[in-house]
């Protein structure tokens, strides 16, 4: 079967915005993993809104500190550093533990999603 040129373009435009779609949802879904993963593992201590008042934390000494000051100034290495190896790793509390279980990539979304928290 033969196509024309327009039918190609057309054809065309609908692969790019199936592509462009499942790209937006590939992101939507690793922003969901990674905020699913801190609901469970940091927000007890850290919050829901990263203002180091979740009810564990309170409970801590020192107490969750607020990402919109803890993470001043923090790179994306540093701040994935103390998720995976906890808080001893860069000279913080032992109160935050390492996290164990983390895909290669969780992490990496993790520090976005706190970072988005913290701004």
């Amino acid at each position: 079967m033969l196509v024309s040129g327009v039918q190609f373009r057309q054809l065309s435009g609908v692969v790019l915005a199936t592509l462009a779609l499942v790209s937006v949802q590939a992101n939507v879904a690793l922003a969901q993993d990674a905020q699913s993963i801190y609901v469970q593992r940091y927000a007890p201590c850290h919050g829901a809104n990263g203002k180091g008042d979740g009810p564990a934390g309170k409970m801590l000494n020192p107490p969750s500190k607020d990402f919109a000051t803890a993470l001043n100034g923090k790179g994306n290495d540093w701040i994935a550093q103390v998720i995976t190896e906890g808080g001893p790793a860069v000279g913080l509390s032992a109160a935050m533990p390492s996290t164990s279980g983390l895909s290669d990539e969780q992490p990496k979304d993790l520090v976005r999603y706190v970072k988005t928290l913290g701004s």
